[in-house]
């Protein structure tokens, strides 16, 4: 199955990509800028030459610092969701979309506390698009695993193969998106490591940018496939694993410290 949707017209989802972001600034609020694109949009279909990921040090993140969850949800737009009025406050909690969020993982053994943030692990062989009955689950040729929201019927059979509860349904109407970032009512959402920055050239993601602002310097984006890259001269030097090793899903995010 992986295979037939690799085939599905590579070049109508690399437009679709850049298509997501052609607003030059997003704001949500006077005076709050959200995102500026100096760059002019990928006029090309991505290619396997790269292949992005992240690599988090948990001896870095902070407990109790939210900064990434914050950033990955004003980047998104996923701010501002509201809760519905007829809805009560712990279901709202429990269902309302959430691309990035803070865990703590204790070790049985030592009763070591480690904290880190958990999303999409973008896997070269990623179980929700085995299971996708329309192809809306997808992965790119540069490894980023996303959802096309005009694909998705919102079945969830991805959400449920997910083994790391790293996908969100949008269950109610979405007010304010932003044009760079469309949402829809009924759809599956996920990280896609900021793919509008990826299609207008830029170099960062919104967590990596807010983790540094903050000094942490915890999370680390860039080119799995380049040597040179700061992100594969920092996995030469440093222990690192995968979350869910015993899976062999080759994950583009990786953790050192755990």
């Amino acid at each position: 199955m992986k295979d037939d949707n690799d085939a599905i017209d590579p070049q109508r989802r690399a437009f679709l990509g850049v298509a997501a972001g052609v607003t030059a600034a997003v704001t949500v609020a006077p005076g709050v800028l959200l995102h500026t694109v100096d760059a002019a949009p990928r006029a090309e279909p991505v290619t396997s030459d790269v292949r992005w990921g992240l690599l988090i040090d948990t001896a870095k993140c902070v407990d109790g610092c939210s900064a990434c969850v914050d950033a990955c949800h004003h980047e998104n737009g996923l701010n501002l969701q509201t809760m519905p009025a007829e809805q009560a406050v712990k279901k709202w909690e429990t269902q309302k979309p959430a691309w990035v969020r803070k865990v703590k993982l204790q070790d049985n053994q030592t009763g070591r506390m480690t904290t880190l943030p958990l999303m999409c692990q973008h896997c070269d062989d990623p179980p929700c698009v085995d299971v996708c009955p329309t192809g809306a689950s997808f992965k790119r040729a540069d490894g980023i695993v996303m959802v096309d929201r005009h694909l998705c019927i919102g079945c969830r059979y991805c959400m449920m193969a997910c083994p790391y509860k790293a996908r969100s349904f949008i269950h109610g109407d979405v007010h304010g998106q932003l044009t760079s970032v469309p949402r829809g009512k009924g759809c599956v959402e996920s990280c896609n490591l900021c793919v509008q920055r990826r299609d207008f050239g830029q170099e960062s993601t919104a967590c990596v940018d807010a983790c540094a602002a903050e000094g942490h310097h915890a999370i680390v984006f860039g080119d799995l496939k380049d040597p040179d890259s700061t992100i594969c001269k920092l996995l030469n030097e440093m222990p690192s694993r995968q979350l869910r090793e015993d899976l062999v899903l080759n994950t583009g995010v990786r953790y050192s410290g755990v």
